[in-house]
């Protein structure tokens, strides 16, 4: 891993698993890129690759579910971050159910937020996305959540970031 992907990877980001649905159509993706923008009116911001197969679902869907992993559960985000929904169901033999909106929140979760689409703006080469919280529970207290920098180079970001900074 270069210096600089090094030097991002300290901040402190969690891992999570943001579930999408229209019309009868579900996936999910692995994200670090999200947190908590308002308290009044509660909103989450995450921030997606338009070109992911999920940015279709999210916005024709009105919203998306953050299930927020656990540490142990890196394949769990290996397999909804390194998969392409576009030709296989990243959620076939994984418990999960429909939130408000349909999005699917895993059962398996530490906790979980269910959001409805509030605004978005482009950022770059990823689309930021704001939501806002009309549900929410943890699921399993004495867990702890799983780190961003826990999961190393699994996602293949270091080769993303410039060379020169």
């Amino acid at each position: 891993m270069t210096e600089i992907a090094t030097l991002f990877h300290q901040l402190t980001l969690g891992v999570y698993v943001v579930g999408v649905a229209n019309a009868g159509q579900r996936d999910g993706f692995t994200a670090a890129w999200v947190m908590q923008v308002s308290f009044d009116p509660l909103l989450l911001a995450l921030s997606i690759n338009p070109a992911n197969a999920s940015y279709p679902l999210l916005r024709a869907g009105g919203g998306f579910a953050v299930s927020v992993l656990k540490q142990g559960q890196l394949e769990l985000a290996r397999r909804f971050g390194t998969r392409s929904g576009r030709d296989q169901d990243k959620l076939a033999g994984i418990g999960w159910r429909p939130g408000r909106n349909g999005a699917p929140i895993l059962e398996d979760a530490l906790a979980y937020f269910d959001s409805e689409l509030n605004g978005s703006m482009r950022s770059g080469d990823h689309e930021l996305v704001l939501g806002r919280v009309i549900d929410g529970r943890i699921l399993a207290h004495d867990a702890k959540p799983l780190a961003y920098a826990d999961t190393g180079d699994m996602d293949g970001s270091g080769a993303l970031y410039p060379a020169n900074f």
